[in-house]
């Protein structure tokens, strides 16, 4: 077994074991580091790729970034997850379901697929030679270049769902208060400021 062949393996193993500790760990802090480990062993697998591009991208962006924030929320919210879990067991015969018609679909599509002897030819002509173009710049030329409407389509996507995500987040509870913008630009000075003539000596 070459080396190569060795870290692949070893990169797939500790990716999967990560995933499913991530799903199964009870304490959530634990769950965001298994979490990072799975990003981690992926962007090792990148590396074996030649993406190193994307594996640099991956410890900056998901490790460094989005991890981390997620490492904070966790640690710094109050969250009750006793609770969420106990209201997370109510759905579980039918998660249960789901995830046996999913793996059902998975094994049958496996059953039935074989690979085209036109498959490699197909990939070699979407991207550029490697030969002459690094990855990086012939990465920015599919994104930006030959995708750009669909990479544009993709962030609107998620433009859209992190909108949605606020507006159903977003409470307004009567014990906050709350800044109202308008309200402070339309008050009238004078009757927001009242003047008072103090006389020396005498008090307000």
């Amino acid at each position: 077994m070459t080396v190569a062949a060795f870290a692949f393996y070893m990169f797939s193993i500790v990716a999967v074991a990560a995933g499913l500790f991530v799903v199964t760990a009870k304490n959530p802090v634990h769950s965001v580091l298994w979490l990072i480990l799975a990003f981690l062993s992926s962007a090792g697998l990148f590396v074996l790729l030649g993406a190193e591009f994307v594996a640099m991208l991956l410890i900056i962006v998901y490790v460094g970034a989005v991890a981390v924030l997620f490492l904070f929320v966790v640690m710094m919210l109050d969250v009750d997850f006793a609770e969420l879990k106990a209201e997370m067991s109510k759905y579980m015969p039918l998660a249960l379901l789901i995830g046996v018609i999913l793996l059902m679909q998975f094994f049958m599509v496996l059953g039935v697929w074989h690979a085209s002897d036109a498959a490699e030819g197909l990939r070699q002509a979407v991207t550029p030679d490697l030969g002459q173009v690094q990855n990086t710049k012939a990465l920015g030329l599919l994104l930006y270049d030959k995708y750009v409407f669909l990479f544009m389509i993709s962030a609107l996507i998620l433009l859209v769902a992190m909108i949605g995500a606020i507006v159903l987040t977003m409470r307004h509870r009567k014990s906050v208060k709350r800044q109202n913008v308008l309200h402070q630009m339309w008050r009238d000075p004078a009757a927001a400021m009242e003047l008072h003539d103090v006389k020396p000596g005498q008090g307000l």
